[in-house]
């Protein structure tokens, strides 16, 4: 199997770690995810290939988009359609400029605690393991950011559904959003459907399927490791400078990136070597190799 990235179409009712399961099938190999989806939620799950694997963490630090509905008067224990209902609430005085001021206070920085029914680790354990005990979670809040939360549209049904779509930073937690979007309201609300339609450049409309890569193979839809990274600015050496940095040792570089800039180290074929962070040394800009993936066969003639 060849190195990359796979911009898959997570479908409902799957795992995250099913389709990593299925790709390993089908092309065989070692291969890794750049962030989960709930079993319940579809769209952009972007999973890493070979040498890839060593790149998840630069994948799953990008932001990310989603389109969510959320359904309001009822609230439930997981915070999406999957958990029991806890909580019922009036929710008949709403309007459309309430919902759209509601949004407007949850763009920004917002303190975010993960749900007990999270993947997060409390205590050494995976929080939707002690709360499926019983066991009272409340994991440690953190700071994530919205960019943008934008209303679609509003259903008067039996129950009031909101469509929004939103733009955030990564380890935000759209149930969490929910359940805040229904305080702003003095109600209750539960996320009742989720995609999500970015992570970074990765979008849903360019998004593989699994029916797809039975057919044509995974190394059809690859997306090279120094395309997938695309996000960061780029230098390209050559020979002794490219020795160096595969072995971990710091360059000096004309490009003057601000502190801390991560950079793809690119040989002169235009692959991916390694991932750098760009240092100030005096007068001097150099980068500092983090991530150096194992060189190939044909580096080895370089």
């Amino acid at each position: 199997m060849a190195d990359g990235f796979l911009n898959l179409l997570k479908p409902p009712g799957m795992t995250s770690h099913d389709l990593v399961q299925a790709v390993r099938r089908i092309g065989g190999g070692k291969v890794g995810h750049t962030g989960t989806l709930d079993p319940a939620a579809a769209g952009v799950l972007v999973l890493s290939l070979g040498r890839a694997t060593r790149l998840s963490q630069y994948v799953q630090q990008l932001p990310k988009s989603y389109r969510a509905e959320f359904t309001l008067g009822l609230a439930t224990d997981s915070g999406d359609a999957e958990g029991i209902v806890t909580a019922v609430s009036d929710h008949k005085s709403l309007s459309q400029e309430r919902l759209r001021e509601a949004l407007s206070h949850l763009t920004g920085e917002l303190s975010m605690a993960p749900p007990a029914y999270s993947a997060v680790r409390v205590r050494g354990r995976r929080a939707y393991e002690l709360a499926r005990e019983g066991v009272r979670v409340q994991p440690a809040p953190r700071t994530v950011e919205i960019y943008r939360m934008e209303l679609l549209a509003f259903e008067c049904g039996p129950l009031r559904q909101v469509l929004v779509d939103l733009d955030c930073s990564s380890g935000t937690y759209v149930r969490v959003l929910a359940d805040m979007f229904g305080q702003q309201l003095e109600a209750s609300a539960y996320l009742s459907a989720l995609v999500r339609t970015a992570v970074g450049s990765f979008s849903v409309d360019q998004t593989v399927s699994l029916a797809e890569l039975e057919q044509d193979g995974v190394n059809r839809y690859l997306i090279c490791p120094a395309e997938g990274l695309a996000h960061m600015p780029a230098v390209t050496v050559e020979r002794d400078r490219l020795r160096a940095v595969q072995h971990g040792n710091r360059i000096e570089v004309e490009e003057k990136w601000p502190l801390d800039t991560l950079v793809r180290v690119l040989n002169p074929a235009r692959s991916l070597v390694a991932v750098g962070m760009c240092l100030h040394e005096q007068d001097t800009f150099v980068i500092q190799p983090r991530t150096v993936l194992p060189p190939t066969a044909s580096d080895a003639h370089r």
